[in-house]
């Protein structure tokens, strides 16, 4: 299945800003909003996709995740909710719009928030053919858990205060004609409560470093920039959920071979006599040495394929191809001899060996009447 694009969803690019954002989002949710398109289940889902890509565009830690690992990165992080009813569907549309769009003013609760992701990134670098065949690795990382003196509230003793900003409420209502419009509180984002006094030994942060290390198995066929999840291998939240691990992989530079997908490229230098006269040579694979028989008047960049000598897919099906690409290597410098010989052969193909000649004397005979 296809991710769902959120960008795409509230039709604007990837480097826009809040403002933008809350700007195209207002326009699609009055558009499909269920009050305005009664009994229609097609504005409703699509109601419900414009609130969730809102949810994490919106937010900038969620969207800073969800630009680097995607849907699958804010799993276990309170993501979204797509919700059931319109009461949920509507917290983000309320915010916006107040009381306007049905159902009155109602308060919103509290979600479910760390002062940390509970999902941690590394990234690893792999030689060339450690990812082509697969190995073993042991990652060496560090993970947060709560910090021990405040459990993970980042306050003193573990003691927070209410937002004297929103009184507790999360969020703060304003008015605008006869409109109120409830946003949530930039002072405690949401959350109702604030840090008075920091937390000494973690400075308010909320968390600790745990060193840790365990073996990870790298699948055959993994490309640079694929990202492999590890469950269970996360941050730890202070009521005991664990996040995941993901793994970004770098692939290092082969010094012959050059990867595109699954196939693989490898320059081949050849003598100009080779190409003239024909020749059959043995090359470096994936898997061992493999036999190239070069026909005569091979051409320079002229490519030539081993079908199922590439990579082996990372999902498991087929294997990518081998392509060999010529390149016609010419002499820089010539002894006399050499230079002898080379006229001599060039004289036994006559006027073949000038072909330019031949095609191009009518031009100069055309030539010549365009100033006679």
């Amino acid at each position: 299945m296809v991710e769902i694009d959120y960008y795409q969803v509230l039709e604007i690019e990837k480097n826009a800003d809040k403002q933008l954002i809350k700007k195209a989002y207002r326009k699609l949710a009055m558009q499909y909003h269920p009050d305005k398109n009664p009994g229609d289940k097609e504005a409703e889902e699509k109601f419900k996709t414009i609130n969730e890509a809102y949810q994490v565009l919106s937010d900038d830690e969620k969207r800073s995740i969800y630009d680097r690992y995607g849907k699958a990165g804010l799993e276990g992080h309170g993501g979204f909710s797509r919700g059931g009813g319109f009461d949920d569907l509507g917290s983000i549309f309320e915010e916006m719009f107040g009381s306007a769009f049905g159902g009155g003013a109602r308060s919103r609760q509290k979600k479910k928030s760390y002062t940390y992701n509970i999902d941690n990134a590394i990234n690893i670098t792999v030689e060339f053919n450690e990812a082509v065949f697969g190995c073993k690795k042991t990652i060496n990382y560090k993970y947060k858990k709560a910090c021990s003196t405040c459990s993970g509230t980042g306050a003193k003793d573990g003691k927070m205060s209410a937002c004297p900003h929103c009184g507790g409420h999360g969020q703060i209502h304003m008015r605008q004609g006869f409109m109120t419009f409830a946003q949530t509180c930039p002072h405690c984002s949401g959350s109702g409560e604030i840090i008075s006094s920091k937390c000494t030994k973690c400075a308010g942060k909320g968390y600790e470093e745990v060193s840790d290390e365990f073996e990870i198995n790298i699948p055959e066929g993994i490309d640079n920039g694929n990202r492999m999840r590890v469950s269970g291998k996360g941050n730890i939240a202070p009521d005991g959920t664990r996040g995941d691990l993901y793994v970004q992989i770098k692939v290092k530079e082969d010094k012959h071979f050059v990867r595109y997908d699954n196939d693989i490229y490898i320059e081949v230098p050849l003598f100009f006599t080779q190409v003239a006269l024909g020749d059959t040579i043995q090359i470096p694979g994936l898997r061992g040495e493999l036999e190239l028989k070069i026909p005569q008047a091979t051409k320079d960049k002229e490519q030539f394929r081993f079908k199922g000598e590439g990579v082996k897919s990372v999902q498991g099906y087929g294997k990518g191809d081998l392509i060999v690409q010529i390149n016609i290597k010419y002499p820089t410098s010539l002894n006399s001899e050499q230079e002898e010989l080379l006229k001599k052969l060039q004289e036994s193909f006559g006027i073949e060996s000038k072909p330019h000649e031949s095609i191009f004397e009518s031009m100069f005979e055309k030539a010549k009447k365009w100033f006679s």
